[in-house]
């Protein structure tokens, strides 16, 4: 396949010449297109193909397993519907769209396709989280082309704004909400409903899969962190290192205890330089009203990158459903049709071995009696760990009473170890729930 534009003609280090000749077959057919997955987002992908008819672009291929019952009658006679993945990857083709996701089956056949020398254009963030590099590697070597924009922050263009504009800096932190599931869940949750109701919205909405785990586990936001990481820090790691903390156990009260300390939840991912290695963590967090992150409702996600030259950057914007992640597929394919292609970044492979220390929110449910401020006091103590403030609203029947405890700035794995000391107290109703606040 032959790639054309002046960049590529361009004697950056990152680019190869190509012979006129080839620039000119380029020219003269359109990037020829099959569609792997006609969900939410294929079927948005395949009518801005049709309906936009972009320069250079041609759908000419569908795969989808029961192919029957997706066909549509918008879509061109011209196109081929197949449900044999086999056939669609070996016709002629240029570019590859994968939008199945998941590990397998779509890992062999992205495989197969840059094997062949195809180009790839792909949505699927644990795909790349966990096997990028090695794909990469497989495009460079057989001259086709990788590109994954679609893969974090859906319509967002988080990552060829860190490829293309913030490749010069030195990125040092990066804070986020990557998930525009739970944050649409959470937002919902602030507005006083809660979890269970604001999760069946999103499904209703087809925000939430059937099993929302992906999502409200904190997986799809920790897999997206991990290819941030890579190509904003340098930093490949293993996504398996990154521990996510689940939304599941946010509660009404805790929206309630957060508004009294000035502050609202969201899942945020972040990760930072430390020490050698870097700290990470994913998971529900209080952040500040008067924070950006604060400020991202529904499905909206948001990406802070904190550069050591040009200081922050944010990127907004709407990071779930079809249309979204859609444009970013097609912005994809077009940088292709018009000889464009990724700057390969080098990475260093890198250990989650280093903590935030960060203040801390601790919502305790008791059967009230006394002795259980002492005891909880105690055991912070023995951590080194210093209370900030404790908070008790009244209203609540004092046989399932929730009060809040804030902490100065610790480690997690010390506080997890002063609340393993209350384990076992019969006042407790439930373990408490930690969360870090984000400062």
């Amino acid at each position: 396949m032959c790639e054309a534009s002046e960049a590529v003609l361009s004697p950056s280090p990152f680019l190869n010449s190509v012979p006129e000749s080839c620039i000119d077959a380029h020219r003269k057919r359109p990037l020829r297109i099959a569609l792997f997955g006609f969900g939410t987002v294929g079927a948005s992908v395949a009518r801005i193909l049709i309906e936009s008819q972009p320069e250079g672009l041609e759908l000419t291929h569908i795969f989808n397993r029961s192919v029957a019952r997706k066909r549509v009658d918008w879509v061109p006679s011209n196109v081929v519907w197949s449900d044999d993945a086999e056939a669609v990857l070996a016709a002629d083709v240029d570019v590859v769209v994968e939008l199945v996701g998941g590990l397998e089956p779509a890992g062999g056949w992205i495989r197969s396709a840059l094997g062949t020398g195809k180009s790839v254009v792909t949505a699927n963030k644990k795909l790349i989280s966990f096997a990028g590099i090695e794909l990469e590697q497989l495009a460079l070597s057989h001259g086709g082309h990788l590109k994954f924009g679609a893969a974090v922050a859906g319509g967002v263009p988080v990552i060829p704004g860190l490829e293309q504009g913030l490749s010069g800096d030195r990125i040092d932190r990066i804070e986020g909400i990557l998930n525009g599931t739970c944050n649409f869940i959470l937002s919902r949750m602030q507005e006083g409903g809660e979890y269970a109701t604001a999760l069946a919205s999103a499904q209703s909405k087809g925000y939430a899969e059937a099993d929302p785990t992906e999502d409200v586990g904190g997986f799809d936001a920790r897999a997206k962190l991990a290819i941030l990481m890579r190509l904003a820090m340098r930093a490949a790691v293993d996504p398996e290192e990154i521990k996510p903390q689940a939304i599941t156990s946010i509660a009404a009260v805790d929206f309630s205890y957060a508004r009294e300390l000035g502050c609202t939840i969201r899942q945020i991912a972040r990760a930072e330089r430390a020490e050698g290695s870097v700290a990470t963590a994913v998971g529900p967090m209080l952040v500040d009203l008067h924070s950006p992150l604060a400020w991202s409702r529904g499905t909206e996600n948001m990406v802070v990158l904190s550069g050591h030259y040009g200081g922050d950057v944010v990127f907004s914007g709407h990071g779930a459903g079809g249309q979204p992640t859609a444009v970013a597929v097609v912005s994809d394919l077009l940088a292709l049709a018009h000889g464009s292609r990724r700057v390969l970044v080098p990475s260093t492979p890198t250990t989650v071995g280093a903590e935030f220390e960060a203040p801390h929110y601790i919502r305790f449910m008791v059967d009230d009696k006394p002795g259980i401020i002492a005891d909880v006091t105690v055991a912070l103590a023995s951590e080194q760990i210093n209370i900030r403030a404790i908070v008790q609203k009244p209203g609540y029947p004092q046989h399932a009473l929730p009060f809040v405890v804030t902490v100065e700035p610790c480690k997690s794995s010390a506080l997890k170890r002063a609340l393993e000391r209350l384990r076992g107290k019969d006042y407790l109703l439930e373990m408490p729930l930690d969360l870090q606040i984000l400062e």
